[in-house]
């Protein structure tokens, strides 16, 4: 399953500069980030931000970055980018396909362009030739302005074209380029033969939203695909308790209307982790015997829920908000065909305290399954903390410029020891051992 090594993001909101994991161009020694990660921090430091910089980028690929900058109540281009900023807004994600596969590193830069819109101004994606061990990677798409080069098979642009393209395009593109030819005069036959010319039609649509559809671009495709696939849930409890149409469903939702669809689907499909399930919630919710689905005389799905202290089931609209979100969240990591990254906000809101470590578990062997999901979590809960090692947990903080800063919790070794000799790392963070001040 396809793992993000590393991210960094630039002039987001609060995330002026900020850098989890390892890039490319990170010095040797720095670690990845793990199967599961997660972000703790006060109120106010950026953690939203940090977890809406994965939706915006998902938005980008969906909808074009200009209405990504307006999606989800995020208000413009000009609210996004880091109050005194001027630059673009920028992402770097460092990945890999699989565990032995050659990471690849995407980088996007997003700006105004002279009419007010958002735009894409930079768009690349670099991996390493094969048998190529060290050296800055080569890239196989590198787009100025909506225009560059793609590459096809193993080859790549040198460093000397790529810095070409960069003065071509250095201006508004124009219609036509003359100087066409007189880059592309410096190559190899080989290499002639493995590029092509790319010029998008509206800047505002990212390149792999486009190369990603075509099958000679497998990189591309493959990453397109994973971005396409990322779950970054929005459970609403009230939409959960919604009456859809009857009909099964094989994914959850991201707002988790369709509950009771994919609850009907793994009934007839995948009954054992059906009933696997509700064996887990049965041993974690008191009471709870039987969940099935019914379905009503116009067509709609009822969610039902059997108490054993009653004869007549309880309906989901009846249920308590934490029941169905742990119901939602257990019927996510049983997904015969799991997204390859879960992004989950604040996953205790509404659950019982003593439901988090088991949680926290949860996700954890979900996500070191062979073919698991990488989770991304923030939180502001110590029970659920308790359950993870310091390189899993990150804190992220407010500078006394007003800016973000994250640091890795295994990089203190005074924790890193505490937590060897027994020591609970959320005990520590109640105790105020993650803080720097």
């Amino acid at each position: 399953m396809a793992r993000i090594e590393g991210i960094r993001i630039r002039n987001y909101r609060a995330l002026r500069d900020v850098t989890l994991g390892k890039l490319s161009s990170s010095p040797k020694g720095v670690q990845p980030l793990t199967d599961i990660t997660a972000v703790i921090g006060r109120n106010g430091v950026g953690k939203s931000s940090l977890f809406d910089a994965f939706g915006f980028l998902a938005d980008c690929l969906r909808v074009g970055v200009e209405e990504a900058c307006d999606a989800r109540g995020r208000g413009g281009f000009q609210r996004l980018r880091s109050q005194g900023s001027e630059g673009p807004i920028q992402f770097e994600i460092y990945y890999r396909e699989g565990v032995n596969s050659r990471p690849i590193s995407y980088e996007l830069a997003i700006d105004l362009d002279g009419r007010g819109r958002a735009v894409v101004t930079r768009e690349r994606l670099r991996q390493r030739r094969k048998g190529q061990k060290t050296g800055r990677p080569f890239s196989f798409l590198y787009l100025v302005a909506g225009q560059g080069v793609v590459w096809t098979g193993e080859m790549a642009a040198s460093s000397e074209v790529e810095r070409d393209l960069a003065a071509l395009f250095a201006e508004t593109p124009q219609e036509t380029h003359p100087l066409w030819s007189e880059l592309f005069s410096g190559f190899t036959a080989t290499e002639a033969a493995s590029t092509e010319e790319v010029r998008l039609s509206d800047p505002r649509r990212l390149g792999i939203a486009t190369l990603g559809t075509l099958k000679q671009h497998e990189r591309i495709v493959a990453f397109r695909t994973f971005i396409e696939r990322w779950f970054l849930s929005y459970f609403a409890p009230n939409a959960a308790r919604s009456l859809p149409a009857a009909g099964p469903q094989p994914h959850l939702s991201t707002s988790g209307e369709n509950l009771s669809n994919v609850v009907q689907y793994l009934e007839r499909e995948h009954p054992r982790r059906l009933q696997a399930i509700l064996t887990r919630i049965g041993e974690r919710i008191p009471g709870i015997g039987k969940i099935d689905t019914h379905r009503t005389e116009d067509g709609r799905l009822l969610l039902r829920f059997l108490d054993r202290g009653f004869s007549t089931p309880f309906y989901a609209q009846a249920m308590s908000d934490g029941t169905l979100k742990l119901f939602a969240y257990l019927l996510l990591l049983e997904d015969p065909d799991p997204a390859p990254f879960i992004g989950l906000e604040e996953p205790e809101n509404g659950l019982y305290h003593k439901l988090l470590e088991t949680l926290a578990h949860e996700l954890r062997a979900h996500s070191q399954r062979p073919k698991g999901s990488q989770v991304f979590l923030t939180t502001h809960q110590p029970y659920l903390v308790n359950a993870l090692e310091p390189a899993e947990v990150w804190v992220l903080e407010k500078g006394e410029d007003g800016f973000s800063t994250v640091r890795r919790a295994s990089e203190d070794p005074v924790v890193s020891a505490l937590v060897a000799e027994g020591l609970p790392l959320g005990a520590l963070w109640y105790s105020d051992y993650l803080d720097e001040d």
